[in-house]
């Protein structure tokens, strides 16, 4: 409800003292009740997940991408089993011999039935079924240096001299695909907290048109009363600067609960993989500091809807 010409001049007696609580009065004091710092506590949590989410697939892809640049896989596809572990020792031993190779580790027949047996069962690799199913040698290989094209062709020259059937790997080259799946979702959540950024603006403008909608009549005779662009700004800003923080705080508490829940989901999956996407004490600060951003562009967009209302009013 708009305030009495009389009230207005009341308000407007001592302009030094413009910014007080009664030019305060202008604008209605209902914060928590209002829509405003609950639309930005929504996008505060909503920004916080999203930013999570980026910063822990970004930590995923570097952390995989760390581990594998070196990793090489050799496979030996050889249908008689003792010709196939003839051949895996003797591939071991020219790439132990490679100055480029630091470690190099014939994968167990065990730990190769273990992998597939969710695929082909049990006993697949014993008796008659081994033959049926032979499943070729697999060596691991770590390389000194990230793992080339020069690097793999130059390998597999080397075991081509001696062994038929060798097969060389970048173990990096098998997660082209997941790469690609992870720089997808990365991008996807940056537009996500656009939008999001866009929207709480535009919810803040909204919002302010409205209170200087409500208040144009008594705002116009305070301003001829002697009453600056700059103190009736300063009013809007300290509303929209509380209802901003109010919305901000819950926001970044709903965030953080929400981070920790899917966090903790993830962790229960105890991978490697998984594990190498866990946020960093840096990545918990630029969480903290979202709300702290969206207080600022809360009052920075309140305060230019104003002035450029304000100078129309001229």
């Amino acid at each position: 409800m708009a305030k009495s010409p009389f009230g207005a001049k009341k308000m407007a007696q001592d302009a030094s003292e413009f910014a007080g609580k009664r030019a305060a009065s202008l604008i209605p004091n209902a914060r928590i009740s209002g829509p405003i710092p609950w639309v930005i506590a929504i996008m505060i949590a909503l920004t916080v997940m999203a930013a999570a989410g980026a910063m822990a697939l970004n930590n995923l892809a570097r952390s995989a991408s760390e581990d594998l640049s070196g990793a090489v896989s050799v496979q030996i596809v050889e249908a008689n089993l003792d010709a196939r572990q003839q051949a895996a020792r003797r591939a071991a031993q020219l790439l132990e011999g490679d100055l480029a190779v630091e470690r190099v580790r014939i994968v167990p027949k065990e730990e190769l039935d273990a992998l597939l047996e969710p695929w082909l069962g049990t006993g697949f690799g014993e008796g008659d079924a081994a033959d049926a199913v032979p499943i070729p040698a697999l060596i691991d290989v770590e390389l000194a240096d990230a793992a080339t094209a020069e690097q793999i062709a130059r390998l597999q020259s080397l075991l081509d001299s001696e062994i038929e059937g060798a097969r060389v790997d970048a173990q990096s080259s098998w997660l082209g695909p997941v790469y690609s799946a992870l720089t997808s979702l990365q991008y996807l959540a940056l537009v996500l907290i656009i939008l999001l950024t866009i929207t709480s603006a535009a919810a803040v403008w909204l919002a302010a048109r409205s209170a200087f909608s409500t208040h144009h009549e008594t705002i116009e005779i305070v301003h001829h009363l002697g009453g600056t662009d700059e103190q009736i700004a300063k009013i809007f800003q300290r509303t929209v600067a509380k209802d901003a923080a109010m919305g901000g705080a819950l926001g970044l508490m709903m965030g953080l609960t929400g981070v920790l829940i899917v966090g903790g989901q993830f962790s229960a999956l105890d991978s490697g993989m998984v594990d190498g996407g866990g946020l960093s004490w840096l990545s918990w600060l630029v969480l903290l500091a979202i709300p702290l951003l969206g207080i600022a562009l809360a009052v920075l967009t309140a305060r230019s809807t104003v002035m450029r209302a304000l100078k129309r009013m001229l």
